[in-house]
């Protein structure tokens, strides 16, 4: 039976593929293996595949790529793959060096040799380390790549793992320090302490010596909430300690604890986000709020003192309001200043504000490209206004500066440009959804496209969790698609946060639908503006944008011609009993109420069937994937393949929700989906043309 405990008898006999729920048990993996070797057979035995997929490893690997750093202490930290370490080794070097082309790094952790030396199959998920000495780390370590993980104590001056160090077991969970002794503590402690979607509900205080089950309980949640956390502030002047409850995706409660533990409420709205930076308490918001006698509207950054807001002050003012076409998309601070990262129209626009009292003093900022991203991180905020700030596009390969941040930024490194984009261009459009909104889509192609409704297109969406889809080099579709003369379309539907949180509560729950028009109008567009045509408009999304995959499969199978779904959800009726699905439901819905009627809707598993001409569809997911259940590409392609649909599947078996471990795993299966592409988009005429 499946590893769902939830699975019943009724179920098995409503789902004659629940069986492959059952992650590992030989059958599901037999099957699996049978999948894997036909796509294998039918896509990637040629010549051609193994050099494209060679290719995306060489890029992957590729040493030219910019080693991205974390200042810790007076090092700079890198997190590196290449072909020699295809786990990673987590290395660090000086600023000195770090400005030359080819620096001397020195390794500090090499997971492969760890794997080799343990028989372990380890992932690296990060570290945490103690400051101010920082000699200390908290490493974060995934077998195989998935979510569950195990945290262990390192030494950063011998560069070796702490005897009797602290050490959390494997699962959904997290340490972060208090002070050299004492960590917070969130994971499985037993019977009843993970909550329903597969989270943390208790959060302890762990003192060092002691068994890891006998920690002091500070905060307990409920079961049906998503999880907990806990975090200390190590700002000189403004050490503080936080609790947060987590009810559901864009929910929270943010607790201040006092000397003795006591919690007290930072008394914000439970969708908004607050956070704490020294003497200032910011709050972004998702639904407007009235307080002090104002009310700030939904998408706004709001700013007070934090001290005066705890003793009941109610004195905000606003740093960013939204318009029509913009929204926050971030924001960051360094020592003295505050950095908002704005949307306009998917484009960012950097603006610089200086805190005090009264307004703050604000300046736009240079660097961002008309068509493009930039991003803006601090180098240390408690101690500098030095910053990193990267810049990139579809079409232009990322470019790191370093200075500060109101003054001269020098290019430090230069990322090269790995396939050849002379004679492509970079467009903005707009279609028109279903109920008149105005979708932006960006397209890159060649500059004497012909309109004729030939090229082969592949258009690519996620829509959900308020998460925006920003133009950025990929090297990977650069040389997989757009070197192959295809057009490469990027839609920015609903559900995603291109517009802020109005753009993705447009597309919650019962109005899910409003995402899918909203990709189906992209795609009419194309097709109108003879882009394209149905025959070599392909399409590809994972996760929530692998939902989004299946429905257009379900809903619009005349205007596509080929399909691939990665680690998607596509059984809405079970999703909320598989996995992290549970955490998931306040973006939409629980289909064990009467929101199945409109859930239904919008589940490709319920709603394919066997007399539609769908357009041939690839699958893939992960074995390890912990977080969305590979049961659900497993039955969507045991289902398809028995009414007798052209689609093919292909399941790695490391990989977690990124559904590949290594650098080698990754090119496999990014070669696999554009093969798949090439060959149904250029090869053949589907039957929708």
């Amino acid at each position: 039976m499946p590893n769902d405990a939830n699975a019943s008898a009724a179920d098995a006999a409503t789902d004659p593929y629940l069986w492959l729920e059952d992650v590992t048990a030989d059958r599901s993996l037999d099957w699996v293996r049978k999948q894997n070797a036909q796509s294998t057979r039918k896509l990637a035995e040629s010549t051609e595949f193994k050099r494209l997929r060679d290719d995306i490893k060489a890029i992957l690997d590729s040493d030219d790529k910019i080693a991205m750093v974390n200042k810790i202490g007076d090092r700079y930290y890198n997190f590196w793959q290449d072909a020699e370490h295809p786990r990673g080794i987590w290395r660090r070097t000086t600023l000195e060096e770090y400005r030359k082309d080819s620096p001397k790094w020195e390794t500090v952790l090499d997971v492969d040799a760890l794997n080799k030396a343990e028989g372990e199959n380890w992932v690296w998920h990060g570290a945490d380390c103690l400051k101010p000495a920082n000699e200390r780390c908290l490493i974060a370590l995934s077998r195989g790549g998935s979510d569950a993980d195990v945290t262990r104590e390192f030494d950063l001056r011998k560069k070796a793992w702490i005897k009797d160090g602290f050490f959390r077991p494997e699962a959904k969970g997290e340490l972060s320090w208090i002070d050299q002794d004492h960590v917070y503590v969130a994971t499985d402690f037993g019977k009843d302490t993970m909550t329903e979607s597969g989270y943390a509900r208790q959060v302890r205080r762990w003192t060092r010596g002691t068994p890891m089950n006998d920690a002091k309980l500070i905060f307990e949640v409920a079961a049906e909430d998503l999880g907990v956390g806990a975090s200390h502030d190590f700002t000189p002047g403004f050490s503080r300690d936080f609790v947060v409850r987590i009810p559901a995706f864009f929910r929270s409660e943010l607790f201040l604890l006092d000397d003795n533990g006591k919690r007290h409420k930072v008394e914000v709205p439970e969708s908004a986000q607050p956070s704490v930076h020294r003497e200032w308490l910011l709050v972004e918001l998702r639904e407007a709020w009235k307080t002090g006698g104002k009310t700030w509207p939904a998408g706004s950054l709001i700013v007070a003192r934090f001290n005066d807001f705890m003793a009941g002050k109610r004195e905000f003012r606003a740093l960013f309001t939204p318009t029509d076409t913009t929204a926050l998309a971030g924001f960051e601070w360094t020592r003295n200043h505050l950095v908002l990262n704005v949307l306009d129209d998917v484009k960012n626009r950097l603006y610089v504000l200086n805190p005090g009292e009264g307004e703050w003093k604000r300046e736009a900022m240079p660097g961002a490209p008309e068509i493009g991203t930039v991003s803006i991180s601090a180098v240390d905020d408690e101690t500098s206004d030095e910053v990193f700030m990267i810049v990139s596009g579809y079409l232009t390969p990322a470019t790191l500066y370093y200075g500060n941040l109101t003054g001269e930024k020098n290019a430090l490194k230069h990322m090269p440009a790995f396939f050849d984009a002379s004679g492509l261009e970079v467009s903005q459009h707009f279609a028109t959804s279903k109920d008149g909104t105005r979708v932006p889509y960006f397209m890159v192609a060649k500059k004497d496209l012909k309109l004729d409704g030939s090229n082969p297109t592949l258009q690519y969406g996620y829509g959900g969790f308020e998460i925006s889809l920003t133009p950025g080099y990929s090297a990977t579709v650069g040389r997989g698609w757009l070197s192959q003369g295809g057009v490469y379309v990027v839609a920015n539907i609903r559900g995603g946060g291109e517009y802020g949180p109005r753009w993705h509560q447009a597309a919650l729950k019962e109005k899910r639908l409003r995402a899918y028009e909203d990709f189906a109008a992209v795609s009419e567009d194309l097709i109108k503006r003879k882009v394209t045509s149905p025959a070599h408009l392909g399409i590809q999304g994972g996760s929530n944008g692998g939902l989004l995959m299946g429905n257009m499969t379900a809903m619009y199978p005349e205007l596509y011609g080929a399909v691939v779904c990665q680690v998607p959800l596509l059984d809405m009726r079970r999703y909320n009993k598989l996995l992290a699905g549970a955490s998931w439901m306040a973006e939409y819905g629980n289909p064990d109420t009467d929101d199945w009627k409109f859930i239904q809707s919008f589940s490709p598993y319920q709603n394919v069937k066997k007399d539609v001409d769908y357009p041939p569809v690839l699958f893939t997911t992960s074995t390890r994937d912990d977080r969305v259940h590979p049961g659900h590409a497993r039955k969507m392609m045991a289902k398809m393949s028995e009414q007798g649909h052209d689609v093919l599947y292909y399941e790695n078996i490391e990989g977690g929700h990124g559904g590949a471990a290594d650098n080698g795993q990754r090119a496999m299966m990014t070669a696999l989906a554009f093969e798949f592409l090439k060959q149904k988009l250029t090869t053949k005429t589907h039957s929708n043309d």
